[in-house]
């Protein structure tokens, strides 16, 4: 009978929307979590005739669920310090993959397996570009991203050096002044090299670079006489009127002026086994200003610089709003080891929850767009951070209050059609 029939489409929906609310209120604090909501629509009708206008009588056959619908609206954010969490800003997911299945997860809740690997707290491993020699390539397959945990990052010998310097204009000639830096070879080893700077004449100087003999296997063997140190390299430096670097003139090789060429130094055999030093000294700056200068001023090294390093230990890692993933070592050095990708979907709301936090791509959604963050209209990514669920606990407890009602009122229904129906069934006895 339509007079049952009609309101028990009506309870089954308001028990859907109860359920639905219920779901909600249960994963309040479900990271990233994101609330949904029942929506009706009428069933089919039936025609029982027409007006006198002919207008048609219509009877209809109850309610049913149309569509429960996801808020895609971000969340709250909450920094929580921890390097393996990650909030998304904006729109976007971040890509999982897990058993051979590609899903996709707002939740940044994520931790390190025993291998290193970025993973959801179910498991899955988190997707990402991979990063050669410190550079990302985003035109590359997706991999797993892997923090090197106990890794060792392997040393660089150093290829460059600079000093920043100036040299006492009023010293009397054969004057010197000396400085020192530190550079490293292809095993991490370090050398304590000299540069020693002697006044020739006026607005010119000499230089001479040298390393610790015991450092080097030099062409020098006792019994002759063992030197402290081995130069490597030796020349002279020429200054205008105004104290400014004019030239260089290295003892072999070309004369060194801005915009060319640096002072190319190399080394004899070192004593630990690794490659010999080849590096160059850098003289000019990249505004061709000598880095060198000669005024009435005290002789003294300002500051050094040179690119090479010893090995390292790892030590932590960091994620900035693009993704990008930097691992720090224990030798100061960071290196850029992948970027986290993050998926657009066209249609959000087709998404299939699959649970965990988790979303998987339909017909209905499209196939996700899968791009660098803050790309595309992509969100940016917050290191360091959670979003929070989106659900409104005051919206929650408005709407379970309103499906209470409704299905209140249904129950009520069948009571009256059962009251109604005892009496016509009293009618006949």
């Amino acid at each position: 009978m339509p007079s049952f029939s009609i309101p028990l489409t009506g309870l089954e929906a308001d028990s859907i929307a109860l359920n639905t609310i219920a779901n909600n209120l249960s994963n309040m604090n479900t990271t990233a979590y994101k609330a949904q909501s029942a929506s009706f629509s009428d069933l089919f009708y039936q025609q029982i005739g027409t007006a006198g206008s002919g207008d048609q009588l219509q009877q209809g056959a109850g309610t049913q669920v149309a569509s429960i619908s996801s808020n895609f609206t971000s969340g709250s954010t909450n920094s929580t310090g921890k390097s393996t969490d990650v909030a998304l800003n904006g729109s976007g997911f971040f890509v999982v993959q897990g058993n051979g299945a590609t899903q996709y997860t707002r939740a940044g809740n994520f931790s390190l397996d025993p291998s290193g690997n970025l993973i959801t707290q179910s498991g899955q491993r988190v997707m990402g570009y991979p990063a050669t020699n410190g550079a990302v390539n985003t035109n590359a397959p997706l991999t797993a991203i892997n923090i090197p945990v106990g890794q060792v990052e392997r040393p660089r010998a150093t290829s460059t050096m600079a000093l920043t310097a100036n040299l006492d204009a009023s010293a009397a000639v054969g004057a010197q002044m000396p400085g020192q830096i530190t550079l490293y070879d292809s095993l991490g080893v370090s050398h304590l090299a000299s540069v020693t700077f002697t006044k020739t004449s006026a607005n010119n100087w000499g230089y001479s670079v040298a390393m610790p003999y015991s450092d080097l296997v030099p062409p020098v063997v006792p019994p002759l006489p063992v030197p402290a140190t081995v130069q490597l390299a030796s020349g002279s430096l020429s200054f205008d009127s105004q104290g400014a670097l004019v030239s260089v003139t290295p003892s072999i090789g070309p004369v060194v002026l801005p915009g060319t060429a640096a002072v190319p130094i190399a080394s004899p055999a070192l004593a630990d086994n690794a490659a010999p030093l080849t590096f160059s000294w850098q003289v000019f700056d990249s505004s061709q200003s000598g880095l060198i200068s000669q005024v009435a001023a005290a002789s003294g090294v300002a500051k050094t610089n040179q690119d090479g390093y010893m090995s390292g230990q790892y030590q932590s890692f960091a994620i900035d709003s693009k993704g990008v993933i930097s691992a720090t070592f224990d030798n100061g050095q960071q290196s850029v080891i992948g970027q986290m990708a993050v998926a657009s979907v066209a249609n959000e709301q087709g998404l299939s929850r699959v649970g965990g936090n988790s979303f998987a791509a339909t017909g209905a959604s499209g196939q996700p767009s899968i791009g660098a963050a803050g790309s595309a209209g992509r969100g940016t990514i917050q290191g360091g951070a959670l979003e929070q669920s989106n659900v409104d606990i005051s919206t929650e407890f408005s709407n379970l209050i309103i499906a209470q009602r409704a299905f209140e009122a249904n129950s009520k229904a069948i009571t009256t059609f059962d009251t109604v129906t005892q009496e016509t069934i009293n009618m006949i006895r």
